[in-house]
């Protein structure tokens, strides 16, 4: 299987040579972030695409000194809904409404079923469920890029609340989860480029339960 074959070849990127992913290849990868499964479809989240070097600069100096913020060609930002409001639940039911050009009432029904949920929840516990949606998409940007050869580097390693002042994440209501830095390897640079990719054995991993 191909996909396979290319998730052996991926690795987290140490080191960026600096060079430029081709335009189609980084759009790929936001469409498959778009397509990814959430939460009653709700797409809790937002995509920042980052080619500004001056950005990078202030962001690596909030993310451990890593030289992949600013050594990569895109820096992919994915900053969670702060909370689910009336508004936005609305938006995207109506969307789907819009799209499929039609009014479901079971549909209709479970809108109204999270317009009494959702919003009666605190603020925290709203943030941390949408964040969990960007993990998704966070793994199909890996997935995408890893697909086309291009290489990318999963970061936790930041200070949120940094990043959300230097991009004003707190003023459109989104909070920071987490850095995806594309781009390709610098392969005599990175200490981990040819060291042997470790896993779990199956047997460690996978329990079968019949």
């Amino acid at each position: 299987m191909e996909l396979l074959d290319k998730l052996k070849w991926r690795y987290a990127t140490k080191a960026m040579n600096g060079e430029k992913v081709e335009q189609e290849k980084i759009d790929n990868i936001i469409e498959a972030v778009s397509l990814s499964a959430t939460s009653s479809g709700l797409q809790p989240f937002e995509l920042l695409v980052i080619t500004n070097d001056e950005i990078k600069k202030q962001i690596r100096a909030i993310a451990w000194d890593q030289s992949v913020i600013t050594d990569c060609s895109h820096l992919l930002v994915f900053a969670a809904w702060d909370t689910y409001t009336p508004e936005r639940i609305n938006k995207m039911f109506d969307l789907t409404n819009d799209v499929r050009g039609f009014k479901n009432q079971g549909w209709e029904d479970y809108r109204q079923m999270l317009l009494g949920t959702y919003p009666q929840r605190d603020e925290e516990t709203n943030f941390n469920h949408a964040a969990k949606q960007t993990y998704i998409a966070f793994a199909n940007a890996i997935n995408a890029a890893a697909f086309q050869g291009v290489d990318s580097t999963p970061v936790e390693g930041f200070d949120p609340d940094a990043l959300d002042k230097i991009l004003g994440l707190r003023e459109k209501g989104l909070r920071s989860t987490l850095l995806l830095p594309i781009g390709y390897r610098d392969a005599e640079n990175d200490w981990l480029a040819n060291l042997v990719k470790v896993r779990k054995s199956k047997k460690d991993l996978v329990t079968v339960i019949e």
